[in-house]
């Protein structure tokens, strides 16, 4: 039905009900989820509606999502073994759950 429209006419029935619509330039847009993983909006169009006191953004892009997972290395894990003589599989874990060396070595040596 608005499809037809062109964004001039749009605007100005927009503007009638209500509505106001504005474009914000960006160059990525990061969504942190609850989880501690992140959406990653690269390349981003953003726009922010405004209707009736309220405020809405629309988001269109290239989308990607990280792990709230932290990153392993094998050099650390080769550490928290040396330092505490514990298996890899108990190093992995420690490290998984601290999310640091330091601390995982700390939980491993208690």
């Amino acid at each position: 039905m608005l499809g037809g429209l062109n964004p001039k006419k749009m605007q100005a029935l927009m503007k009638q009900m209500g509505m106001e619509q504005i474009d914000i330039e960006a160059l990525r847009v990061i969504i942190e989820k609850t989880d501690n993983s992140r959406i990653i909006i690269d390349n981003p169009a953003v726009a922010k509606i405004s209707m009736q006191g309220k405020e809405t953004f629309q988001i269109t892009g290239e989308i990607k999502e990280e792990s709230s997972k932290p990153q392993i290395s094998e050099t650390d894990i080769k550490t928290i073994r040396d330092q505490t003589g514990k298996s890899e599989s108990e190093a992995r874990d420690a490290l998984e759950k601290t999310g640091d060396l330091a601390e995982a070595i700390l939980e491993l040596s208690k």
